[in-house]
């Protein structure tokens, strides 16, 4: 996998102070990619050391006054140019900078204000589709004992649980808001193992409960609140799902977005969830771009199909009539099942880092599907699954 990153952050003086930024997450991240070093400041021919300099509207002027945007567009430009030429999918910036910020930069004040906003090679990497993240993402993401990566597996993946060295197990029966009476279903475990998985701590939930079971949206989503309070901040769903014909295939995919159709919402009346400021949690990019990114760039190295669609969560038990497959289609769906939507919008409204995949085990509508198939189906791919999520893993 091939990435661009700030050269400040692998501890290259090239700030405007003379000084770098080293981030230890980032510089283990690029261990593991094709990295390239980029500093558009010092490629628009500014020197180290410099006067510190600030985005206004669509300028950028030093403390003093000077305006050095014309150095900053053509550093930029010239980023832009070796990122196409390195073929890099993930861009890795520093933060705030008027050249490489995500999201927030500094106001032009000197004051260190910030304003919603991109850097101006930011901006570029943007329109040209490249994911942006900042240090704080790869260091929030980062795996420790102190926080875990979660893992929930459905129907027919909980096998990646073999993989795991543990050092305690948990009945999930002893995890608070689980049903005292739920029994697991064939493909499922109801027991979480914790332990590493190559040397990356990690928290492994074989199994899950169902909607269509009679449970609440509380219930279903009480692995999501117990991986929370055991410290994971990343959380991987993988899920059983039809493929919807015309827009995804049989096999592997990585999820991009959701619409909930089940009619339920773990948020309604848990102010638990919702937090004391406001009802509502927002729901743009739930699932992370940056996981995502990884996941496709372990995928492609490995040599593993992997597809990428929108999935729709359905309450079931039954699967979908013709007519339902037809309007899926039209609302652009390319996988369909019975669980994960409750449990990404939890994961969201506790601020977890969500990486949604799938194994597309029949098509949806396929008149011929039984869960005896869909589990033969899983065993299939299980080589293919089980060196993703490790491929992932590790990358983190």
């Amino acid at each position: 996998m091939r990435a661009i990153v700030s050269a400040c952050l692998l501890g290259r003086r090239c700030r405007y102070d003379g000084d770098a930024k080293p981030s230890a997450a980032v510089q283990r991240l690029a261990g593991h990619l094709e990295c390239l070093p980029v500093c558009p400041e010092v490629a628009g021919g500014l020197p180290v050391p410099r006067a510190a300099a600030e985005r206004v509207g669509e300028r950028v002027v030093t403390r003093d006054g000077c305006d050095v945007t014309d150095a900053f567009v053509s550093g930029s430009r010239a980023s832009m140019e070796a990122t196409r030429a390195h073929g890099a999918t993930l861009a890795v910036l520093k933060a705030k900078s008027p050249s490489c910020g995500v999201g927030y930069v500094y106001d032009g004040t000197h004051t260190g204000k910030l304003v919603r906003g991109n850097g101006i090679f930011a901006e570029l990497l943007e329109g040209e589709g490249v994911c942006m993240v900042t240090e704080d993402i790869v260091e929030s993401c980062r795996p420790s004992v102190e926080h875990p990566v979660a893992v929930v597996l459905g129907t027919g993946l909980g096998h990646l649980r073999s993989l795991v060295h543990p050092v305690r197990r948990i009945d999930y029966h002893d995890i608070d808001g689980f049903p005292a009476d739920a029994r697991p279903i064939s493909g499922h475990s109801f027991e979480v193992t914790i332990g590493t998985v190559d040397e990356v701590p990690v928290v492994v939930y074989p199994g899950r409960i169902h909607l269509y079971q009679g449970y609440s949206a509380t219930q279903v989503t009480a692995l999501v609140r117990h991986a929370h309070r055991l410290g994971c901040r990343d959380i991987i769903f993988a899920c059983a799902t039809g493929a919807v014909k015309g827009n995804a295939h049989m096999g592997l995919g990585i999820l991009t977005d959701h619409i909930n159709l089940t009619g339920v919402n773990p948020l309604v009346g848990d102010s638990d969830l919702r937090g004391p400021e406001t009802p509502f949690v927002g729901m743009t990019d739930a699932y992370s771009p940056y996981l995502r990114t990884l996941a496709r760039g372990v995928a492609d190295d490995l040599g593993i199909a992997v597809e990428e669609g929108v999935y729709a969560g359905v309450l079931g038990p039954s699967f979908e009539t013709p007519a339902e497959v037809r309007m899926l289609q039209m609302l652009g769906v390319s996988y369909v099942s019975m669980s994960t939507v409750c449990e990404v919008i939890a994961a969201q409204a506790l601020g977890m880092n969500v990486l949604g995949l799938t194994l597309a085990a029949n098509y949806a509508g396929d008149g011929t599907v039984t869960h005896e198939s869909v589990l033969e189906e899983a065993g299939r791919h299980a080589d293919e699954f089980e060196r993703l999520v490790r491929g992932i893993l590790r990358l983190l």
